[in-house]
């Protein structure tokens, strides 16, 4: 049943609202499970979403694109880096749309199914509207999407490709949930918004009960935070298996938020106000006023965790430290959880001896900004390759009347000769080197500014 987080009251009903009838909306409504009657239920089926259905509210209809039963891997080579030998990446990108959001996007369409909704809306910054667009597609469900402007335009190409019908409305997604809010008072339509739809928490809580089958529980778990639901999802989820006797203790918590935008973290720290609102390209986690804030303080405070922000270029740095040592491209909010853990584990917060599970939420293939950094870093590079390789035939050529076949043998045969022919045809072409054919074979030497331009980068290096 739902009840109420504040006032306590409770409602028989199936259908998930948000706010509490009794105490005005100042209380949020969660769901309650019967412990007596689910103390023997078991995990039944495939390692997967639904194996957990005996925990979740009822349904009758189960939609599915094969979500959940993500892998969690051992980090070995990004925990030697870190100093945390016993570090675990829970890999929700493995999902069908490659985020943790297609679990809510599963348990809410077999909702709308049960009650027969045609037409759903959420307002998104873009992983929930990406997974609500396929599993609606996917069961004959007009989607409605309330986007920002700040959003991923990879996500936003999942939402466009899945035909979901989409609104751009204000700069955050604060007020995309407000427009989102007033279409259903004026539709009925489906609110499949995350912050507003109480059976988002429980799709998401499944993340802990798979990570209690694969490695029991573990002592640290570290969340990144937009709304604060995920992290209260964790707690919910290690609370009722230990409610039911399945496990044995709770693993600290720890919120990570973007010092753009760190709400939760100021709340948890009692210092609220000291900022003003920045900007980060987290735009997962870029909310202002989020909606499970007490929720997440309190999940954070109950099991002895910690709540703290890093820096976008902490992220887009960790970003790349976990793809190069771990093959895992994780969006820039999921590498929050190592930019905090380098950290903790410097400042030691959090012990060698520990297990230590970051949930890496979303693909950082679905983060445009990042794609067109890495895009950009690509192209620098290239070019001071090519350049690198110019500069070193034309010292070659400076020390000597030389040929082809004697440059290439010189730079150690590691392209073609078509490639090296290419470069001195450049060289010359710009006037760096000459060349004077004898006995058939192209001789080149080095011109007067093929010397000055060597100058010049001697002159550069040594600025450097």
């Amino acid at each position: 049943m739902l009840a109420c987080t504040e006032c306590g009251e409770k409602l028989e009903e199936d259908y998930p609202r948000d706010k509490c009838p009794k105490c005005g909306g100042k209380g949020t409504l969660e769901y309650q499970m019967d412990l007596e009657e689910l103390r023997a239920a078991e995990f039944t089926g495939e390692f997967s979403f639904w194996r957990y259905r005996a925990l979740l509210p009822k349904v009758k209809n189960y939609a599915t694109l094969h979500e959940g039963g993500t892998p969690l891997y051992k980090a070995e080579r990004l925990a030697k880096y870190i100093g945390l030998p016993k570090l675990y990446l829970k890999d929700e990108t493995r999902n069908p749309t490659n985020s943790f959001r297609d679990r809510a996007a599963a348990l809410m369409v077999s909702n709308m199914l049960d009650f027969g909704y045609t037409a759903a809306i959420c307002a998104s910054s873009g992983n929930m509207g990406a997974s609500l667009s396929a599993y609606c597609a996917r069961y004959g469900i007009i989607c409605h999407v309330i986007v920002p402007e700040y959003v991923d335009m990879g996500k936003m190409a999942q939402m466009i490709v899945y035909d979901a019908v989409i609104e751009e409305y204000g700069k955050t997604v604060d007020e995309a949930i407000e427009r989102a809010e007033k279409i259903v008072e004026e539709t009925g339509w489906y609110q499949a918004t995350s912050a507003l739809n109480p059976l988002v928490i429980e799709a998401q809580k499944t993340v802990a009960f798979e990570i209690a089958e694969q490695i029991g529980v573990p002592d640290v778990i570290v969340v990144p935070m937009g709304s604060g639901g995920t992290i209260y999802s964790i707690w919910k989820g290690f609370r009722e298996l230990n409610d039911l006797g399945k496990v044995k203790g709770m693993p600290r918590l720890i919120g990570v938020q973007s010092s753009g935008c760190p709400p939760i973290v100021n709340a948890f720290l009692e210092r609220e106000g000291e900022q003003e609102t920045l900007w980060t390209k987290a735009t997962s986690i870029f909310v202002l006023n989020p909606f499970k804030k007490k929720l997440a303080i309190k999940a954070i405070r109950e099991t002895g965790g910690l709540a703290l922000s890093v820096s976008d270029q902490e992220m887009l740095e960790a970003e790349r430290e976990i793809a190069k040592m771990e093959g895992l491209f994780a969006e820039p909010a999921s590498s929050g959880t190592i930019a905090a853990l380098k950290k903790l584990a410097q400042e030691s917060a959090i012990g060698r001896d520990e297990n230590v599970v970051c949930i890496m939420t979303g693909s950082g293939l679905k983060a445009t900004d990042v794609l067109q950094a890495l895009s950009k870093k690509r192209k620098i590079a290239l070019l001071e390759a090519e350049f690198s390789t110019k500069e070193k035939i034309l010292r070659i050529i400076s020390r000597k009347k030389t040929y082809g076949y004697e440059i290439w043998k010189e730079l150690g045969r590691v392209m073609t000769k078509a490639a090296i022919y290419q470069h001195l045809n450049d060289l010359r072409n710009r006037g760096l080197i000459s060349v004077q054919v004898k006995d058939g074979r192209k001789y080149f030497t080095i011109t007067q500014r093929g010397r000055r331009v060597l100058a010049a980068i001697d002159e550069v290096k040594a600025l450097l």
